[in-house]
């Protein structure tokens, strides 16, 4: 008889370079580290000035680098973005691989990327990242173009800038799609959850819309914009769209590639930023998402801070002390998920406003399209038609009433 067994995960050192005024950042290094399959067994920190010199360390902490290395590990993982020349000198020195933050964030997006879209937009950001750090394979040219005698270097360099403008091309006709689908669902009451990575907004979006969709504890378990219904189902109805997730340093070409994925929030008719109540360092994340928001035009959109996670915490008082508007949930509870449905329907009737349309019988179409696109309160009958009581913003009203005349 023959047992599986599972492959051994490859150990890791993180290295943490923070600058002079920056904060440091090793326990979200850990956790890509950890999405990414590899195990931390340990952790150097040097605070420098700048982040140059062939080595990025000082000669002291190389020393205590290279030491660690001679053991058990198979990578070394720093939590700050390095040049081509680095990362060589690095595993030189080390004699086992080199990562960046920005190289294991791409291949994290590699991984997960699922739709076309998002997998055309890692593309993007993946080959932006590796262009610079191709390098010569030999000394003199190793290939010659057909045209002006371009190195192996050059030809591959171009060979990437024309990959990368078709990959934009194509795109961009995915885009003009998705754009079309969300002015559709602009007219349509939407709602989305925004919010740093893993701070619980799939598992939120499960409990809201009973869908299935998918919940890891891992960073970017998902890259693509999820929409579904509100359940159960409000008259008119609510979309929910949950996110990609935010993250601190998050590589400049991935901000960019993905800006398309958050137009649904910008689009939103409500926005609930989520943060994981739990996470001592929530209060950075929620001021990363709304700086990230704030710069997609979205600051003028309604929103609410959703505190989540709220079972691992022994007391509310002092989160609520501070956050007094906050609202506060667990996912795994469903009478919390309900209080929170019914605060989102809440939000959207604020500002209603109620009123008697007449429907003659010969236009009994309209009764169909009124109770499809507004909430109905009731309905009274007489011998010319049927008086409808409808609940709806004030801005509907004349267009609820042209429905009668038309």
């Amino acid at each position: 008889m023959t047992y599986e067994t599972e492959e051994p995960q490859p150990r890791a050192v993180l290295v943490g370079v923070p600058l002079d005024d920056e904060e440091e950042t090793l326990a979200e290094l850990a956790q890509l580290s950890k999405t990414l399959g590899y195990v931390v067994v340990d952790q150097l920190v040097q605070r420098r000035r700048s982040l140059s010199g062939p080595y990025v360390l000082g000669e002291g902490k190389l020393e205590e680098l290279k030491t660690r290395c001679e053991e058990d590990v198979e990578a070394v993982i720093f939590d700050c973005e390095l040049t081509p020349s680095q990362i060589s000198n690095l595993q030189t020195a080390c004699g086992v691989q080199v990562m960046d933050r920005t190289g294991v964030i791409v291949e994290i997006f590699s991984r997960h990327a699922r739709t076309r879209e998002a997998r055309l937009q890692v593309e993007i950001a993946r080959l932006k990242y590796l262009a610079p750090r191709i390098r010569k394979a030999g000394r003199g040219p190793t290939a010659r173009a057909d045209k002006g005698g371009e190195t192996g270097m050059e030809l591959d360099r171009r060979r990437i800038r024309d990959r990368i403008a078709e990959l934009k091309k194509e795109l961009e006709a995915i885009a003009d799609e998705a754009a079309s689908g969300r002015s559709r669902r602009a007219e349509q009451r939407c709602v989305a959850l925004v919010g740093y990575t893993n701070a619980g907004k799939s598992s939120l979006m499960r409990a809201l819309t009973g869908s299935q969709v998918l919940v890891e504890d891992k960073l970017f378990a998902t890259l693509d914009t999820t929409v579904r219904t509100l359940q159960p189902e409000t008259v008119p109805k609510i979309l929910v769209s949950d996110t990609v997730g935010f993250i601190r340093k998050l590589p400049h070409d991935l901000v960019a590639s993905f800006r398309s994925t958050l137009e649904e929030a910008r689009n939103a008719w409500l926005l609930l930023f989520v943060v994981d109540a739990s996470d001592p360092d929530f209060r950075t994340q929620l001021q990363v998402t709304r700086d990230v928001l704030d710069e997609l035009g979205a600051q003028e959109i309604e929103s609410r801070l959703v505190l989540n996670k709220i079972d691992r915490l022994e007391s509310l008082d002092s989160l609520q002390a501070e956050f007094p508007d906050g609202w506060y949930v667990s996912a795994k509870d469903p009478a919390s998920v309900t209080e929170l449905r019914s605060r989102i329907v809440g939000c959207f009737e604020e500002g209603m406003v109620e009123e008697e349309i007449f429907v003659p019988y010969a236009q009994g179409r309209v009764l169909g399209q009124l109770r499809a696109q507004v909430n109905v309160l009731g309905e009274r009958h007489s011998d010319e038609g049927t008086f409808v009581m409808v609940r709806a913003e004030e801005s509907r009203m004349p267009g609820l009433r042209d429905l009668v005349s038309s």
